[in-house]
């Protein structure tokens, strides 16, 4: 009800009038071309082209000074008298290098990205289109900046600057995915979003506490997904998408259908993806460590360990993904705009791969280890407002609830008791962000944020033989989690060439937990657990453009991590013989960074960047040896395990640089590379030093493009260097069975390399052709940390059908 009151205020306040359309198109094919940046300082106003390239530019009318900006386009600055005089037509150059961008993760509005003094990375459309990953982690891993982890098929935890899990942020359309229960093992959460659905992807590197909050430490990665685009008064806007892709190397069969129509003010967009996967197959040359010997299969009620007939494929790892969003938006004027967005993803169960290669006493651990479905979604109702006033020019208010279920199922090897657990949790989230333009050319950027989790954890024990269940043991006590928290921040030009952004971030979050579902499995002495504090982030950045071609950024900043209730509450194994218990004394870790970046365009040939940073971890919440009730040890699921908990109990440093370049060569090639290189320290319980377990290794990209008359290219090489043993983290070295062994039969991680070559061909201006050859080599290599071994050569081949 309240709803439709909101709707039929906004439809009074509407005015009727003749809209001028603008339409940009490329300048070399003449498609159009769409999420093209259309702003205005005065008056105050930002819109972006729909899919046929138009923009409703009627309340720009007289406007001296209108900037135009696509990522990979020459910017270029139009009076309205001039687009009228041009017949309200557009067309825009290629630019291969620029430094004004537009980027949305570091204040949650569009800004230059040569505004920002912190490390960007955007990975648009176009580049989705020729990559076509299989997930949104592969989409990552792809951009050559993100180093990717996989326990399973299903899954991928991003690692960047030594952070990974619960020290990043996830958002969706602007919205927080993190939840209370987000672990500081691998997470798997970012498979839940569509690759065919969105419109772009950013990742914001450091600290983001000032916009984001909690765990922004590592990084803010910024998913924006498909927005409905409105058509004219004369003529409705229908556009969509038909996609069908397979891979040899998963048996991957997958299928994606988005529609999209638009009114004068009305628009809608559906988008639905099906991917099915089989068991992965691995390559052929590397360490025989990898290989798949064997699986177990369930005959005449017994476990029975099974020769692999293939040991190349990793048997079982196949699973299968649906993804459902519908979007409305409303625009009765200018200045208003409401949208809802509903987001849906589920999975099937998928195993956990890397629990089910483990052996004790020569056989394996587990005869079962899947996770049960994977689900998330998202109801996200915003409102948009342009108006200059004393307070501000523009607000948007987004309100989400996002909803969360996992489980985990296992039995041991020959054991006939089956646990599952399961994990529910419903995200209430709301923000209001307001952009105001002060005397001098100070952008003012603030808001305030509202967010709540609330936490349900059951445990069922199955006998298998009998079909008989009891209550078990859950994850997790019955919880509420909560965050509060207002934010500035301002962008200050100190002159034509220097600007400076400074913010503080005030955040009051909670915990309440109360652990009588599990009463009867553990003996807590105190049932219930609060926790609440406060904390203060800021931020100290300059940015030094000397010209449009080179630009210099220096930037301080704080970040925390409050405790969540993974860590003040979560019943777990952690290893073989260990066991964590709850920890209601914690407090929030904080995160000191430093960084420099330096970027220089020579021509329109060149482009190389350079940054270099440096982050104190400080009270970081780590597990260390604990007692429970004066214990050191106690019976878990039958086994007599050490007795451990999160606590504020060490430093971590993490310092590293992040380089690239891009040169563009004749004949419509180009050249470009990325290289990091981290290096992460954490102090161990004892005070000593050991390697920290999420600083990645050495990793980077190098590709070679070639882009004319509708034909993209590129031949890429992505390869990581290897981890010792001697340079393993204490943690990881006692897991050999991720790792090969070395000459001494020591763990290490193999230096790797993957030569993978794509394609992408418009045969016209609705249908193309994807293909591609992954590790055309057909290495046999594992990544880090991750528990699956990559793909061998694998074959690609996609359709695309756009209207």
């Amino acid at each position: 009800m309240r709803l439709l009151i909101m709707l039929g205020v906004c439809w009074a306040l509407s005015t009727t009038i003749h809209a001028q359309i603008l339409t940009i198109t490329d300048a070399e094919n003449g498609y159009p071309l769409e999420f093209v940046s259309v702003s205005c300082n005065q008056p105050s106003l930002v819109m972006l082209t729909d899919a046929a390239g138009n923009a409703d530019i009627t309340p720009l009318e007289g406007a001296e000074n209108i900037e135009i900006n696509l990522i990979g386009y020459q910017s270029t600055t139009v009076s309205y008298a001039e687009i009228k005089q041009n017949n309200y037509r557009l067309s825009l150059q290629a630019n291969y290098f620029s430094l004004d961008e537009v980027v949305v993760s570091a204040t949650r509005w569009r800004q230059r990205k040569s505004d920002v003094p912190a490390r960007i990375v955007s990975i648009d459309p176009k580049q989705i289109r020729l990559q076509n990953p299989q997930t949104a982690a592969d989409l990552l891993e792809h951009s050559g900046e993100v180093f990717v982890q996989k326990s399973q098929l299903g899954g991928g935890s991003p690692m960047i600057r030594g952070f990974s899990s619960n020290r990043l942020v996830y958002t969706v359309d602007g919205v927080r995915m993190n939840t209370a229960i987000f672990r500081s093992g691998n997470l798997q959460n970012v498979i839940s979003l569509d690759p065919f659905a969105l419109a772009g992807t950013e990742v914001f590197f450091g600290p983001g506490s000032i916009i984001y909050g909690s765990d922004a430490i590592g990084a803010v990665m910024s998913f924006q997904t498909l927005n409905p685009s409105f058509g004219s008064k004369e003529q409705p806007l229908i556009a969509g998408n038909a996609n069908l892709r397979t891979a040899s190397a998963s048996e991957e069969r997958t299928g994606h259908f988005d529609l999209a129509i638009g009114w004068e003010k009305w628009a809608l967009l559906s988008s639905f993806s099906h991917h099915q996967f089989g068991d992965l197959r691995m390559g052929t040359h590397g360490p025989d460590d990898y290989l798949r010997p064997f699986s177990v299969e369930r005959r005449d009620s017994q476990d029975v360990v099974v020769n692999n007939p293939d040991p190349l494929v990793q048997t079982p790892t196949g699973y299968g993904q649906t993804n459902i969003m519908q979007k409305v938006r409303f625009q009765p004027n200018e200045r208003w705009s409401l949208a809802y967005g509903f987001h849906y993803s589920t999975t099937t169960n998928f195993p956990r791969f890397d629990r089910l290669v483990r052996l004790r006493n020569g056989l394996p651990r587990s005869a079962e280890w899947e996770y049960g479905p994977q689900v998330w979604s998202m109801h996200l109702f915003s409102v948009e407002h342009l108006q200059s006033t004393g307070l501000y020019d523009q607000w948007t208010l987004r309100m989400a609830l996002q909803q969360f279920e996992e489980s985990r199922i296992d039995r041991d090897f020959q054991d006939p008791m089956r646990t599952t657990r399961v994990e529910e949790v419903d995200a209430w989230s709301l923000n209001w962000d307001f952009s105001k333009m002060l005397p001098r050319g100070i952008q003012l950027f603030y808001g305030f944020e509202g967010v709540l989790n609330e936490v349900n954890s059951t445990g069922i024990e199955t006998n298998i033989l009998t079909q008989s269940s009891r209550p078990g043991p859950a994850r997790y006590p019955t919880a509420q989690w909560s965050s509060y928290a207002a934010y500035a921040t301002a962008q200050i030009p100190l002159g034509e060439k220097l600007r400076m952004q400074a913010g503080v971030r005030y955040n009051q979050f909670a915990l309440d937990a109360d652990f009588s579902n599990n009463e009867d499995f553990f003996p807590f002495q105190d049932q219930t657990a609060e926790l609440g504090r406060g904390a203060v982030t800021g931020s100290l950045g300059w940015v030094w453009n000397p010209s449009d071609k080179s630009s210099f950024t220096l930037n301080v900043s704080t970040g925390f991590r409050a405790p969540n209730v993974d860590d003040v509450g979560k019943v777990f194994d952690s290893e073989p013989g260990a066991v964590v218990v709850p920890n209601p004394d914690l407090q929030a870790e904080y995160a000191y960074n430093g960084e420099i970046g330096y970027t220089q365009i020579i021509g329109d040939w060149l482009k190389a960047d350079a940054s270099a940073y440096y982050t104190l971890l400080d009270n970081a919440l780590v597990r260390r040896n604990f007692q429970l009730n004066g214990q050191d040890s106690i019976v878990y699921d039958g086994e007599l395990s050490q007795v451990q908990a999160i606590q504020n109990a060490a430093q971590a440093r993490v310092y590293g640089v992040q380089a690239g370049l891009q040169l563009k060569l004749p004949a419509g090639f180009k050249f470009s590379t990325q290289y990091n290189y981290q290096v992460g320290e954490e102090e161990l319980d004892d005070g000593t030093i050991s390697p920290s377990r999420h600083a990645a290794p050495a990793f980077g990209r190098s590709q070679l493009s070639y882009q004319r008359d509708g034909l993209s290219m590129q031949l890429q090489v992505r390869y990581a260097a290897e981890v010792a043993f001697a340079d393993l983290p204490v943690g990881e070295a006692n897991k050999a069975f991720l790792y090969a062994a070395d000459a001494n039969g020591n763990p290490y991680a193999p230096a790797w390399y993957s030569l993978d070559w794509k394609a992408l061909y418009a045969l016209n201006e609705t249908l193309s052709i994807s293909a591609g050859v992954e590790n055309l080599t057909d290495q046999r290599y594992r990544p880090y940390s991750s528990g699956l071994t990559a793909a061998g050569r694998n074959f690609i081949l996609g359709v695309n059908a756009s209207w």
